[in-house]
């Protein structure tokens, strides 16, 4: 089975550029599946059913989230009707939407769930090595592949988090820097490992935001706006390939990074 996992999906360019896109890398990589993190789709921060259906329909199979899962008015009473969207594990339980993903595709079972890093993160979220480890237990005799993903703003906990479950995982990802990594790599137990895989959305951009906007508040100091930056955009994460003889131990992993430099962007 191959899989595709994208960075950070970032605004309206990278919704279009993946609508424009994706189902054709899809085909010419030979993809089963497909997994995304959305939590930045709608405006930059957050994200809608809207935008997660948008999403779904240019080819995404699973969705994930982060700590902008709740930046949009109104996402917490529509979560639950989206049964391709998980939220980070390691919210409180009082939380709505599902902490894991069970999904189909050519006959296997394929585990999905992201929890949220504690170091230099603003949410008050449960240890997420504790919730991983509880996760991967529970969901063990269910599938045949669990994919992990660490949405955390330091290396140190992304690595710890990728030895702590390795061998017992197929893949741990991280994201939320919205830079790639080149440490893409399988770990000594057969877990495939990347750092953070970066983000789908603007290249010329900080961090997808507009470039003027970014740098003068590190001139000056002053709060102001930084829009989602138009122009080139392109698509930031890894493809996964794994045996069918041993789901959890990775044969390959790949970095991605495809862009389409087109007068829209798109």
């Amino acid at each position: 089975m191959r899989i595709l996992v994208l960075g950070d999906v970032v605004g309206r360019p990278g919704r279009k550029f993946l609508s424009a896109h994706l189902k054709t890398f899809i085909e010419n990589k030979n993809v089963s599946f497909c997994i995304a993190n959305g939590e930045n789709s709608a405006g930059g921060a957050g994200i809608t059913a809207k935008t997660a259906i948008e999403l779904k329909d240019a080819g995404v199979n699973a969705i994930t989230l982060g700590d902008h899962v709740w930046d949009q008015k109104n996402f917490e009473n529509e979560i639950d009707e989206l049964n391709f969207v998980c939220r980070p594990a390691n919210l409180p339980n009082s939380n709505p939407g599902r902490d894991y993903l069970i999904c189909e595709i050519n006959g296997s079972k394929v585990g999905v769930f992201t929890v949220l890093g504690r170091s230099f993160m603003g949410p008050k979220v449960d240890c997420p090595f504790a919730t991983a480890d509880k996760l991967v237990n529970q969901l063990e005799t269910q599938v045949d592949q669990i994919i992990c993903e660490i949405h955390a703003e330091t290396t140190s906990e992304k690595e710890s988090i990728g030895w702590f479950l390795d061998g017992r995982v197929s893949l741990v990802f991280g994201t939320h820097t919205h830079v790639p990594t080149s440490d893409g790599r399988i770990l000594l137990k057969g877990t495939a490992y990347q750092t953070d895989l970066g983000m789908t959305g603007p290249r010329e951009s900080v961090l997808g935001r507009e470039i003027d906007a970014c740098v003068g508040r590190f001139l000056d100091g002053m709060p102001r706006k930084c829009p989602v930056a138009e122009g080139d955009v392109g698509m930031q994460g890894c493809l996964l390939d794994l045996s069918d003889e041993n789901p959890r131990s990775a044969l390959s992993i790949e970095s991605v990074d495809y862009r389409a430099k087109t007068t829209t962007g798109y």
